[in-house]
């Protein structure tokens, strides 16, 4: 039977497809998802994972031939294997752990070095903001990032210095996201209030009003030109041993730091926090001049510490892997950092260290669902959508890969 039937099997999947076959008339990529003949797996996985079955057990790939049957995701020994470049059958909990010693995790030296490197800019960026515009009360720099709060792919050595932008509750309010001019609930507008007391001038920030609103892109713009045209970078590298480039071209504020042992990429975000908000000069693409980007990056960062802390979990070192891999898959570096994090948050509880492999099954899963209807809910406000900014044929590629994932993890853990 085996005799005849691989012949066929070969010839109907080198064979031209059927003019009539109804597929292909069909929608988009994401419509083909389930479709996809996926290779050492079980019956094909729901398209997306419904709140109410978290709690059921993910699908596992059928094991290989003398292996045991594997059982549900609360017995986190029977992980599905791969094989290792020596032979060996690995778990996929143990390829896990593999990864993230070898790819993920950075020698305490070399992460000591990039800190202190970085913060040796932050302060020497501090005085000469100081010295240029003592009129301007701008807050002490302070680093921000993966490289210090350890949810990110640590090898990456990013990290972000915040700017405090200090503004008197008095003569400033705040316009939620939802009555701005896009309408979307994560993005904010800073206000000019009281003019009619206080006339323009008393503020020191009222140099960057753009129709009474406290301009984001004038700030960003006045910051960049100082950045690349005042700033002796060459002389704080010599002082530093470094070489530091700003990025003309970038729109964002953004240096480059090249050591002998370690390479940085920083960006400078000019930081609002009012009335319990914590608001970047990030604005969207386009002609928009003065909204703020609320941040939830420091709430995700003590959120994720604060669960690990209660049940030993492995959220942290899950984001770190998931973050990496995202990082080295040119498709899926919009789903790095935030939306990983608030995917994680969102599956609660239950995060042991032996249960890693199952819950990062879990993730994929929960991605490919959260894409296919086009909505990942903020954990900390169910109106932003964190996936408002992706264009449909971004969705489509993201889920062609995750859906193939899920069941078959080492498509993104094989090596690059």
């Amino acid at each position: 039977i085996a005799a005849r039937s691989v012949p066929q099997l070969i010839d109907r999947a080198t064979s031209p497809r059927d003019e009539g076959d109804a597929k292909a008339d069909g929608g988009g990529l994401r419509d083909a998802w389930p479709d996809l003949p996926l290779i050492k797996t079980a019956p094909d996985p729901p398209r997306k994972q419904r709140r109410q079955d978290l709690s059921q057990p993910l699908p596992s790939p059928v094991p290989a031939p003398g292996e045991a049957q594997p059982r549900d995701c609360s017995a986190p020994a029977e992980t599905p294997r791969v094989e290792s470049s020596a032979g060996r059958c690995l778990t996929l909990q143990e390829r896990l752990l593999l990864h993230y010693s070898s790819r993920v995790a950075v020698a305490e030296e070399r992460a000591a070095l990039a800190q202190q490197l970085a913060g040796g800019i932050c302060a020497e960026l501090q005085s000469f903001l100081r010295g240029k515009c003592p009129e301007l009360p701008f807050g002490s720099l302070f680093l921000s990032g993966p490289l210090l709060d350890g949810l990110g792919a640590l090898a990456a050595d990013r990290v972000d210095f915040m700017l405090p932008v200090v503004l008197d509750p008095a003569l400033w309010s705040l316009i939620p996201g939802e009555e701005t001019v896009v309408r979307n609930p994560r993005y904010w507008m800073i206000k000019r209030t009281g003019l009619e007391y206080f006339p323009r001038g008393r503020s020191p920030w009222d140099r960057f009003i753009v129709g009474r609103y406290l301009s984001s892109n004038a700030l960003s713009e006045t910051l960049h030109k100082m950045l690349v045209a005042s700033v002796n970078w060459p002389a704080i590298g010599s002082l530093l041993g470094s070489i530091i480039r700003p990025v003309v071209a970038s729109e964002e504020l953004k240096l480059e730091v090249k050591h002998e042992q370690v390479e940085l990429s920083v960006t400078l975000f000019p930081v609002v926090e009012m009335d319990s908000k914590v608001l970047l000069a990030a604005p969207p693409e386009g002609l928009v001049e003065n909204l703020w980007l609320e941040s939830f990056y420091r709430a995700e960062v003590s959120r994720v510490k604060e669960l690990d802390a209660g049940d030993c979990g492995a959220r942290q070192s899950c984001l770190r892997i998931l973050n990496g891999l995202c990082e080295s898959h040119p498709s899926l570096r919009k789903l790095s950092g935030s939306p990983l994090t608030h995917v994680v948050l969102h599956l609660g509880a239950d995060w042991a260290q032996e249960n890693l492999a199952a819950r990062f099954q879990q993730v994929l899963q929960e991605l490919v669902g959260y894409l296919e209807i086009g909505v990942l809910p903020s954990y900390f406000n169910h109106k932003v959508n964190l996936f408002c900014g992706l264009l449909e044929e971004e969705i489509d590629e993201m889920g062609f890969l995750l859906y193939r994932a899920v069941s078959e993890p080492e498509l993104l853990l094989k090596e690059k």
